[in-house]
């Protein structure tokens, strides 16, 4: 019915009745707002309730898509703190229910993959170290049996043979080392304090380039014992690495520099040399602050600057490569400050009866068979006694060989100073002085 139809109805009733029918009508019609409030109430509630729903589907997916996966990528970066989680969608979440369990599941995920990987690292390094420990094992007794072979035999076919056995040994156990060092076992070598020009030298006879390397002062500083081996290995590396990322025709040079607080040893070379961003990473890997984890290594893994830092760290020493150097190169340096640095030791007495003199070989006497040239220490009876491998045991009738070229045993001796360190047996534990 029309409106106006209800008004005409309305006129032609009595007058009582319009008036009782006017309040019906009244309070139907506030009745009828008060619903259609209540209707809009409950419009707006479902609204907040969709919204809400949305948001927590949106949370959900967020979850799954976004800080799950950040978490697990910061996880094998080894970044710990408020790094590992990306953080909620929506903000107004954070403090409910459903951002409490979403943080109780990203803590559990955290653990169990924190459990994970400390035990796939575990075994990855006891496996490491179990190899390792079998390399050095066989490469010790491949070194013993060349150093037999050289005092037996040391003419120079045998040499010829055998050096460059030996030096592939040296450099073998040199790696064997390295690895070993990143798994967190020691060098385990124990040298008598030793110059520094002899430890370096060290170094030098361990790399494949060595007839590169330039050497240039002789510092009179003696290094302590117990780092002898560390700044070896170290050197090592370095040197290495030079070499490798250089032209094959250029030189390695080498010098140091005495500083109030001890000495440098610097290694320049005239190679690629190293981006900006390359300079930062090798200053955080030397600087040996970040763990290594063998489970979590580049392919193809590089163990030179890591290998280097975790050494530093373990022993005092630094090492930078932060310069570049005059030849467009790289400048390596390696520091020593005083408290790894020791005394010069006193010269040894002279034996009491190394002042004899030998006699005069009578004539026919078996000495007469001696080489010439040479002094021999003389024994309680009064006869000169050989030393094990003076004297040449090439037969008389030997055919003669051409001349060496000028300074051309000084690469040699150097190479054979530095290889009889690597010679030794080692162990992975450290020893005390």
């Amino acid at each position: 019915m029309s409106p106006l139809i209800q008004d005409i109805v309305l006129l032609t009733v009595p007058t009582g009745m319009a008036a009782g029918a006017g309040a019906a009508a009244v309070h139907y019609r506030r009745r009828a707002v008060e619903r259609l409030g209540s209707i809009r109430q409950l419009e707006t509630r479902v609204r907040d309730c969709e919204k809400r729903v949305a948001a927590r589907d949106e949370e959900a997916q967020h979850l799954a898509g976004h800080r799950l996966p950040a978490l697990i990528s910061a996880l094998s970066r080894g970044v710990g703190g408020s790094h590992r989680d990306a953080g909620p969608l929506h903000p107004q979440l954070a403090e409910t229910l459903t951002g409490a369990a979403y943080r109780a599941v990203l803590e559990q995920v955290s653990a169990l993959a924190s459990e994970a990987s400390g035990r796939a690292e575990g075994a990855a390094s006891a496996a490491v170290q179990a190899v390792v420990r079998s390399l050095q094992s066989l490469i010790n007794e491949q070194q013993v049996a060349v150093t037999a072979l050289q005092d037996l035999q040391s003419d120079e076919k045998t040499l010829a043979i055998t050096i460059p056995i030996d030096h592939a040994s040296s450099q073998l156990a040199r790696r064997a080392q390295i690895v070993g060092i990143l798994t967190g076992m020691w060098p385990g070598r124990r040298r008598p304090d030793t110059p520094l020009l002899e430890t370096i030298r060290g170094g030098v006879s361990r790399i494949r380039d060595y007839p590169r390397v330039e050497i240039t002062g002789e510092p009179t500083a003696y290094v302590a014992g117990r780092v002898v081996e560390p700044v070896v290995l170290a050197a090592a590396e370095l040197l290495d690495n030079a070499a490798r990322h250089s032209e094959p025709g250029t030189k390695v040079y080498v010098w140091y520099l005495e500083a109030h607080n001890g000495i440098s040893i610097v290694i320049e070379d005239a190679g690629i040399g190293m981006a900006p961003e390359e300079r930062e990473r090798a200053a955080r890997l030397l600087s040996g602050q970040d763990p290594v984890r063998i489970t979590e290594l580049r392919t193809p893994p590089r163990f030179g600057f890591q290998a280097i830092g975790q050494l530093a760290a373990r022993y005092g020493f630094a090492v930078s490569v932060e310069q570049q150097s005059v030849h467009g190169g790289v400048r390596a340096v390696l520091h020593l400050p005083r408290a790894l640095l020791a005394a010069a030791p006193a010269p040894a007495p002279a034996p009491a009866h190394a002042s004899r003199s030998v006699p005069e070989p009578a004539a026919g006497h078996a000495s007469d068979s001696l080489p010439t040239g040479h002094s021999y220490p003389v024994a309680e009876d009064g006869l000169p006694m050989r030393r094990r491998g003076q004297g040449s045991r090439l037969p008389a009738a030997a055919p003669a060989t051409s001349l060496p070229q000028p300074g051309a045993g000084r690469g040699l001796a150097a190479f054979m100073r530095g290889t009889s360190s690597a010679r030794t047996p080692s162990t992975d534990q450290e020893q005390t002085p």
